[in-house]
This record gives structure tokens, C-alpha cells and sequence, in this order.
């Protein structure tokens, strides 16, 4: 039965929306729509540390053309991704702003040969740390990823407003009624679009409104294509083109603080874009894409540009416009290479003036906001732990961006934390997680289920369990299987000891689809209704249906799911059983109601699948293990 269960599986599987690869003309279109949502960022680095060191014009023009290629290169790694570098999703890389005031300052002091030298270490430092950084992802449950994605549209919604009003709050004519007019004609234009059209032209709003903007402001003598003119024709990549790289401790340690921010950063994007693509991230794909980031970045160093990360704004488009596809995004990488090693390209792009990109960047921007306030609808906020780790994480993240002043007495090493709103919001998130809901939290909920769950949340290795003797190993991971002893034991005859996490869910797979369809359905008999009480349920349930707001339902819900669970158990005669962390209350009423359809050997399959997603879940739970990966 695994193996037809296994077959049925891969047959009803589609390709994945990130795995999708459009027509070359659409590809096109969307990656030049990345491009267009970012460049501005891209260019706004080189320009402030330039300014900052007083580096001569052609070495500005340099940085940035180069910052064009290396972005290209970073970003194509992101998506395409090779051995164990890149997350495989649709992430755009390009220039941190966490970086901008440290290097400024070891400039300043140590020259730029330093800086260099110290981006090329911080880099390689990362990709080591990569795989440890990784395994904190039990730090970033719903909780405190809502209130990061929110936090990341929030803070970067100033910088769309500056654009808007002209990019420079001192000039004169910042906020004039010719700038303000040009971003609200954008923004209007875009609306329009989306309210208008679901289809393709829907989808490529964002790029519509850049290039009408072009046009319109290049009528109105707006936009300056000066540049265009004097940019070259070709431009190469050059090693140690400012000369060979200086390594100082101090200046190495600092960035090295930088790249801990930016790990921060790009792993809360990660989550964020796995949310809104619906691809499943593990530790491992956290790995690869920290050690993307770690290894575009000491290369950047290597040809005289700045560190990378993940660009926020880009996965807001990937949440505006619906386009999953990481192929896209390559594309983008490599319109952004052909920038790098085309000027003039290039200088075309620069045109675009900063109102034009202010009215894409309120759209862009909001929309990450508003995929956080998404992800915080599955946490349970009636629960005033989680409701204070939102609101004080949202408040120091938006410190920065309410009173950029705020922290001018603090030393610079540690402004470099806080005066970055996503970073100030993500150790915020985090640290009140732990006080609030892990330290000495869970086992403090295990209530009177029993020593095997009272034991349950001590993390244990694929080693430890391969330790544990037959009687042991039950006791442990019974309650995978809601406390039945026969799912484990089976595994233990089967494959003990287990070389990997993957061997011992393998095992616990093949004792479950290799059951009677007897004892499959004794099996799925000891889960308990959805909704409802919490009495008589463990800790373990109780957690996961907080996680998804089912132990705070109005009377109204709890009657729907009364219904939707007699209903379902008078036509099978076992519960609904349903992995309830990839659901929220709402999908899954419609979830049961649409399983009412099946025959009862459809259901008994689909269940025993559902348990074995649930046991995965509280497996990767239980486990602490660097080889952890996906759950497939």
C-alpha cells in the first residue's frame, strides 16, 4: 500500500508554481518588472558611500555599474541555485543598507582597501555559519514572522513616500505639486490596471506604470537622459580593481555584525516569500540561501562592490502580482548582468526619476505589509503572549523610521542593529518569543497526558534515538501518533538504527502505509474532533490549534465546525484528520465540507496522509539535527 500511496502522490502532484517556466516573452517582462522595483536600491548604496568617502566620478560609475552585474550574478544564484548555494525561490538580491554606515566609518578610518578586505571575510564567514544560523528557525514561528513581514513593508514604506516626494527631504523641491502629482499618477495608473485587468496585463501593472511614468516625465523634460550619452558602451568587471584588499580585525569583526543582521534579514524573507508562494522552506533552505548571500557577498568584495541581501520590495511584487516563478526572477538576474556589463543600458534605467518609482514603491511596499498582517491572521491573538510580541516587535521596528534620531546617543557597533527597523523588529520578535512561549512555557502545558509527553519536548538527535531500545523508542515517539505504540515499534523493526532524519520518517511511513486498513483506521480514530474543548486533548493539540485560532472561536464557528465534524464522522466513522498548520479556521471548514465528496477508501487514504504530515511536523519538533530537510 506505500508505494501505490506514494505513486497516487506523485500523479496528483503539479508542477510547483516557483518550478514553473513561462514563455520567454513573459519571462522577460516580469524579470525587466523586478528590475525596474529595485534598481533604485541598488544604486542608492554606492551613491551614499561614495558621497561619504569623497570617491572620484568614474569610481562611483564603477561601483554602480558592477553592483548591477554582481546583483545579477547574486540573484541568478538565489534562484537557480547550484550545489548547496541558493533557496531555489523567487528572491532578488542586491546592495544592503545595513551595510552603508559601517563602511563609511571603516573608510574613514582604515581606508577602502579595508572595507574590502572585510566584506570578502564577513562573507565567508557567512557561508560557514550558514547551516548553524539555519537551525533557529524554530525561532520564527507565525508569530514572530507576521509581525517581521509587517515590519519590513512598514519600515521601507518612508523610503517610497521620500521617492514620491522627490528623494531628497531638504531639497526645495521636495514635495512640489509636480512630484507629488507624478507618484499619484503612477500609483492611479497601477490601481487602474489591477482594478481593470486579471489577466497578464494584471500581472505586469507595476511595469506599465514605471515605463508610462518614463515617458510622461520624459514629455515634461522630468526626465534627464544626459547620462545616457556619456555612459560606455561595454564595461568589465575588474579584481581588486581599487587595489589589493586590506584584512584588519576591527573593521572584520564589524562587518561580520553586519552579515549577522543581514541573516536575520534575509531569513525572515525567505519565510516571508515561502509564505507567499506556499513552498514549504526547512533549515536546509535557509542554508542555502544564507550562504548565497555569503558567498555573492565576498565576491562582491573581491571586484570592489558592497554586500548583498534579499530586497524586500521584490518580494512584495512577487505577492502583488501572483508570478511565483523563480525562473523569473533568474531572468531578472540576468537583465540586471546585461545592465552591468552594458552602461548605457544601464544610464536608460537611472532615468527613471524618483517620483515615478515612489508611486510603485507605495503599492510595492504596502503589499509586503499587508502578506504579514496575512500571516499574522493564523496566529491566535486572543492569546495576550502573542499579542504583546506583535505590538512591542512593530514598535521598536518602527522607531527608526518615526525618529531616525532616536538612537544617536548609542554607539555606532550598535546602531548598526538598531537603527534598522527589520532588525530591531526581528530580535525584538524573537527574543520575546522565547521568554513568552519557550522558556519553560511547554512544559508547563504538558498537563496530566503523561510522561511521554512530558518528555516530548526535550530535542533529542537521530543518534539519541538510535539509542533508545525497542520499549524506549515507542515511549518517545508515541506521541508523533497521537500515543499509539504500534506506528513506532513498526518503524523500529523496520530500519533501526536510522542514518538520518529522512530514514526514521521514511520508517515511520512504511509502518503506517504498510497497516491494515483495520488498524489504519483504529489510528485514525485516536485524533480528536476539530474545535470544540480543549479537554482531554495534550498539550501538543492544544498548541497546534492555538497556532490556527481554534481554542478561540466565536459560538457561531464552533457550531460550523460541530456540524462539519458529525457530519464527516456519521459518513466515514472516524474524525477529520487534518494537518492544521497548513490551514487556517476558515480553509479548513472548507476543506471538510469538500472531503464529504470522497468515497470512504479516498478518505481513509487522504487521512493516513494527513497523519503522516501532522507526525512530520511534530518530528521536525522533537529533532534537532543538521541534516534535517524537506518534508517530502
Amino acid at each position: 500500500m506505500a508505494e501505490s500511496v506514494n505513486e497516487e502522490t506523485r500523479n496528483d502532484q503539479r508542477t510547483h508554481p516557483v518550478d514553473e517556466v513561462l514563455p520567454a516573452g513573459k519571462m522577460a517582462a516580469y524579470g525587466l518588472q523586478h528590475v525596474l522595483a529595485m534598481y533604485a536600491g541598488i544604486v542608492a548604496v554606492p551613491l551614499i558611500v561614495a558621497t561619504a568617502l569623497d570617491l572620484p566620478q568614474e569610481s562611483l560609475v564603477y561601483i554602480i555599474n558592477i553592483s548591477f552585474f554582481m546583483c545579477g550574478v547574486a540573484t541568478f544564484i538565489q534562484a537557480i541555485g547550484f550545489w548547496k548555494f541558493g533557496v531555489r525561490l523567487p528572491i532578488v538580491q542586491g546592495t544592503t543598507f545595513a551595510s552603508v554606515t559601517p563602511m563609511i566609518l571603516i573608510g574613514q578610518t582604515y581606508g577602502l582597501q579595508a572595507v574590502f578586505g572585510s566584506i570578502i571575510v564577513a562573507g565567508l564567514l557567512t557561508v560557514l555559519a550558514a547551516p548553524f544560523f539555519s537551525q533557529l528557525r524554530r525561532l520564527f514561528p507565525p508569530v514572530v514572522n507576521g509581525a517581521v513581514i509587517t515590519i519590513i513593508g512598514a519600515s521601507l514604506l518612508p523610503v517610497a513616500i521620500n521617492w514620491a516626494g522627490g528623494g531628497d527631504p531638504e531639497a526645495d523641491s521636495f514635495g512640489s505639486l509636480s512630484n507629488v502629482a507624478i507618484a499619484f499618477g503612477v500609483l492611479i495608473l497601477i490601481l487602474a490596471i489591477t482594478r481593470l485587468s486579471s489577466g497578464y496585463l494584471g500581472r505586469i501593472a507595476i511595469l506599465i506604470g514605471l515605463v508610462a511614468g518614463l515617458v510622461v516625465t520624459a514629455v515634461l523634460g522630468v526626465a534627464s537622459f544626459g547620462g545616457v550619452a556619456d555612459s560606455a558602451w561595454v564595461g568589465i568587471p575588474i579584481p581588486f580593481n581599487f587595489g589589493f584588499p586590506e584584512f584588519r580585525l576591527v573593521p572584520i569583526i564589524t562587518m561580520t555584525l553586519v552579515m549577522v543582521t543581514v541573516m536575520v534579514e534575509t531569513t525572515a524573507d525567505i519565510l516571508a516569500i515561502g509564505e507567499i508562494t506556499e513552498r514549504e522552506t526547512e533549515p536546509e533552505d535557509v542554508a542555502r540561501g544564507l550562504r548565497a548571500d555569503g558567498i555573492s557577498s565576498a565576491v562582491a568584495g573581491v571586484f570592489g562592490v558592497f554586500p548583498f541581501s534579499a530586497f524586500a520590495q521584490n518580494v512584495g511584487l512577487v505577492r502583488f502580482t501572483g508570478v511565483k516563478s523563480r525562473f523569473v526572477v533568474a531572468a531578472g538576474g540576468g537583465i540586471l548582468i546585461l545592465l552591468g556589463l552594458l552602461p548605457k543600458l544601464g544610464a536608460i534605467v537611472a532615468s527613471i526619476p524618483l517620483p515615478v518609482l515612489g508611486g510603485a514603491g507605495i503599492v510595492l511596499f504596502g503589499t509586503v505589509a499587508a502578506a504579514g498582517i496575512q500571516t499574522l491572521g493564523r496566529v491566535d491573538l486572543a492569546e495576550t503572549r502573542n499579542l504583546i510580541i506583535v505590538a512591542v516587535s512593530i514598535a521598536f521596528g518602527l522607531i527608526p523610521a518615526v525618529s531616525p534620531e532616536f538612537y544617536s546617543g548609542f554607539p555606532e557597533r550598535a546602531r548598526v542593529f538598531l537603527d534598522s527597523g527589520i532588525i530591531a523588529a526581528s530580535l525584538a520578535a524573537i527574543l520575546l518569543n522565547v521568554v513568552f512561549n519557550l522558556l519553560g512555557r511547554q512544559s508547563q502545558d504538558m498537563g496530566d497526558y503523561g510522561e511521554n509527553f512530558a518528555d516530548f519536548e526535550e530535542s533529542l538527535t537521530v543518534m539519541d534515538a538510535n539509542g533508545l531500545d525497542r520499549e524506549q523508542f515507542a515511549d518517545r515517539f508515541a506521541p508523533l501518533f497521537q500515543g499509539v505504540r504500534w506506528v513506532p515499534e513498526g518503524a523500529y523493526d523496520e530500519d533501526h538504527p536510522f542514518s538520518n532524519i529522512h530514514d526514521l520518517r521514511h520508517a515511520f511511513q512504511i509502518s503506517v502505509y504498510g497497516a491494515s486498513e483495520e488498524d489504519q483506521v483504529e489510528l485514525l480514530r485516536s485524533y480528536t474532533p476539530l474545535g470544540g474543548d480543549e479537554g482531554g486533548l495534550s498539550s501538543l493539540s492544544v498548541q497546534e490549534r492555538r497556532w490556527v485560532g481554534l481554542t478561540s472561536m466565536t459560538e457561531e464557528e464552533e457550531e460550523e465546525f460541530r456540524k462539519a465534524n458529525a457530519a464527516y464522522e456519521e459518513k466515514f466513522g472516524f474524525p477529520l484528520v487534518v494537518a492544521i498548520r497548513d490551514h487556517t479556521k476558515e480553509t479548513l471548514l472548507d476543506d471538510a465540507k469538500s472531503r464529504l465528496k470522497h468515497s470512504r477508501g479516498q478518505e481513509i487514504t487522504i487521512s493516513i496522509v494527513e497523519v503522516m504530515e501532522i507526525a512530520a511536523y511534530r518530528l521536525q519538533d522533537m529533532i534537532t539535527d543538521l541534516r534535517i530537510g524537506s518534508r517530502s
